[in-house]
């Protein structure tokens, strides 16, 4: 469509496009059957993104001629287990769904998860269609095909690769964030340009300034592009590794082994999952520094732009080091007791090493315990 971004994903049968532009919802319709699909809709949706776009999204489908039920369950990470799972597909099953439909994902990255996971196993597999809400979930969790929910033992401990049939992002929802939850999600940016394109390090600098004001018209106009910028680093690297079978897929970890031992570690909701990735990339660069020889430069570039983010850099006291670490160790990422972790050479240049060990996991969890220098 006219003044619309896309990324199209590379993936053999499971290829796909991402569409990104501002009022992108009221498309929704239009660009759900140009992705060929067919049959009921079953609208996923949490309790806060609810009364904000669904109505929106529903229309929108119901005037291409599909037929829409709405699923909604109670916001936050708590819901996102195998209870939540079975209440939705038993409700979509009451509505009378079968293997003809798909669903359609709209809020966040607990929701896009979730509702992408029961797409993966409702009779067998089902197709879906990402409508990401959050910054979080536009530039990262929506694309990729990783889908899963918590058990008790861990976060998405149980979960499948199911590649959404198509993704729609429209920026316009993110000016109903609060703040908080937009910086939080630009920790993902932040990332990205760490691991692929670090000029993009200063427009996020520019882009911090205006999130407590709100973003300017001129920058609504040009939010398309960069969730789009974004958006086309993750999709290459997925097109490189789809199954994280090579080790390339990893880079996308960059900052979140350490950075979910610390989420892991403190009461839901007390660290938001962005401020742990910030937190997760202090620690990163500084074995980077120690293993990789990266340059104080490029730490502090990286380090400046968490700061103008406003992103945490140093550990709540809150935070108890020994408990997180003892998270971190049991992070999924690790092999066979084996510690691989996500550094980076120069700007740009990431690489999965093994040359970190448990002493060093301490000297980083330590390290976040001191203000910036």
């Amino acid at each position: 469509m006219p003044g619309m971004e896309n990324v199209s994903l590379s993936l053999g049968s499971y290829s796909y496009n991402v569409k990104v532009g501002n009022g992108a919802l009221e498309s929704t319709g239009f660009l759900v059957n140009r992705a060929r699909l067919d049959g009921k809709a079953a609208l996923i949706t949490d309790s806060n993104v609810y009364p904000l776009y669904a109505a929106r999204v529903a229309r929108s489908l119901e005037d291409a001629g599909y037929e829409v039920s709405t699923h909604v369950f109670p916001a936050g990470e708590q819901s996102k287990n195998l209870s939540t799972v079975e209440t939705i597909v038993g409700e979509m099953a009451a509505a009378g769904h079968d293997r003809s439909g798909f669903v359609v994902a709209l809020g966040g990255g607990v929701v896009g998860d979730m509702a992408g996971f029961i797409a993966s196993i409702y009779y067998r597999g089902i197709p879906f269609v990402q409508i990401p809400t959050t910054v979080m979930a536009q530039v990262d969790s929506s694309v990729g095909g990783k889908t899963a929910v918590d058990i008790a033992a861990g976060k998405n401990l149980i979960g499948a690769f199911h590649q959404p049939r198509l993704v729609i992002a429209d920026p316009t929802t993110l000016t109903t964030l609060p703040p908080r939850v937009l910086r939080e999600g630009m920790a993902e940016m932040v990332k990205h340009a760490a691991i692929r394109k670090p000029g993009m390090l200063l427009t996020l600098r520019q882009l911090a300034d205006e999130i407590d004001l709100g973003f300017s018209l001129s920058t609504i106009e040009r939010l398309p592009q960069i969730i789009a910028e974004n958006i086309s680093i993750k999709a290459r690297i997925v097109e490189e590794d789809e199954k994280e079978t090579l080790g390339v897929r990893a880079f996308l970890n960059l900052g979140h082994t350490l950075g979910h031992g610390i989420e892991a570690s403190v009461p839901y909701g007390s660290l938001l999952h962005g401020e742990v990735v910030s937190l997760g990339l202090r620690g990163a660069l500084y074995l980077s520094r120690k293993h990789c020889g990266l340059s104080r430069r490029a730490e502090r570039e990286i380090l400046e732009a968490l700061e103008a983010l406003e992103l945490p850099l140093q550990l709540p006291d809150s935070v108890c080091v020994e408990k997180a670490l003892e998270h971190t160790r049991r992070d999924k990422k690790f092999q066979g007791g084996a510690i691989r972790f996500v550094l980076l050479e120069d700007l740009g240049k990431p690489v999965l090493s093994s040359a970190v060990t448990q002493q060093d996991l301490e000297e980083a969890m330590q390290l976040l315990t001191t203000p910036v220098h």
